[in-house]
């Protein structure tokens, strides 16, 4: 099946049903940030890696990052859907990437009132220290340590498997941690033992996208949130992005976000809530 690679380029994102207007269907993705979804009223069919849950009102599933997943659903169903970055969450940021729950549902969330106040606040994060931007990232992260803290301690957590059905997941969870150095198929190849010839394979038939592409936005993601929240220099950005040229940066950049790295910068300093999500 094929699941493409969804480039969601911000830290946070937070939907809700919009009063049953936008349904929480979505086709077969993964991406690098951590999605989660609190059902509050009706029935979704979640699937994450090929397993199928059934998710009813009060259940919440969370799905790490890299993972294939897709929901089916009526379009009457009310929910809150997180979309996060790791990077947002330093602390737990290890054990989100490179840790699994064998069961990603937990049932009857909302017994537990401590998450369900972390996630209306949330879910209310524009109201956080409205007139200062800068304290509202503070203060956003200090609030989701404290929702990942109560959540992971929630689910049972194990090593996620690297063996060749999860040939994938070893890959991206790779490439997501050293996408800043100089890697290439060959690197990968001699670091996770798989052919190189089968890894390009795997990102075009079955991730709709290229190594090189998949890298390069990997890197403009770690450039947008640098752009957004410091004063750094865009040579400096591009270098700290893992980038070999400045033309490189620029050219990747603009093919990803329709725009030069300074347009981006003047027009999204300080945001975090434009995600590109799955419709």
């Amino acid at each position: 099946m094929r699941a493409p690679y969804e480039k969601i380029v911000t830290d946070f994102h937070f939907r809700t049903d919009n009063k049953g207007s936008i349904t929480l269907a979505c086709g077969a993705h993964l991406h690098y940030h951590v999605e989660i979804a609190y059902i509050e009223d009706g029935e979704v069919q979640a699937f994450v890696d090929f397993e199928s849950y059934t998710l009813t009102a009060g259940d919440l599933l969370v799905v790490f990052p890299n993972r294939i997943h897709r929901f089916e659903c009526s379009g009457k169903e009310k929910y809150k859907l997180f979309i996060i970055s790791p990077e947002l969450i330093p602390d737990l940021a290890y054990k989100i990437n490179h840790e699994t729950a064998s069961n990603p549902v937990i049932k009857d969330a909302k017994q537990n009132k401590r998450l369900m106040s972390l996630i209306k606040i949330l879910g209310e994060t524009d109201k956080i220290a409205a007139n200062n931007d800068i304290s509202k990232d503070v203060v956003l992260k200090g609030y989701l340590l404290a929702f990942f803290g109560e959540l992971l301690g929630m689910m049972p957590l194990s090593k996620s498997r690297s063996d060749d059905s999860h040939a994938i997941r070893s890959i991206l969870d790779y490439c997501s941690q050293n996408f800043k150095q100089d890697i290439s198929l060959s690197s990968l190849e001699e670091e996770i033992h798989l052919s190189k010839y089968y890894i390009s394979h795997l990102f075009g038939d079955k991730l709709g996208v290229s190594f090189n592409e998949y890298i390069n936005s990997l890197r403009v993601s770690e450039a947008c949130r640098h752009l957004r929240l410091g004063d750094m220099s865009i040579t400096e950005i591009s270098a700290m992005s893992g980038f070999g040229t400045l033309r490189t940066f620029n050219r990747a950049f603009q093919k990803q976000m329709g725009m030069s790295p300074s347009e981006y910068r003047k027009s999204n300093k300080y945001e975090h809530h434009s995600a590109s999500v799955p419709s």
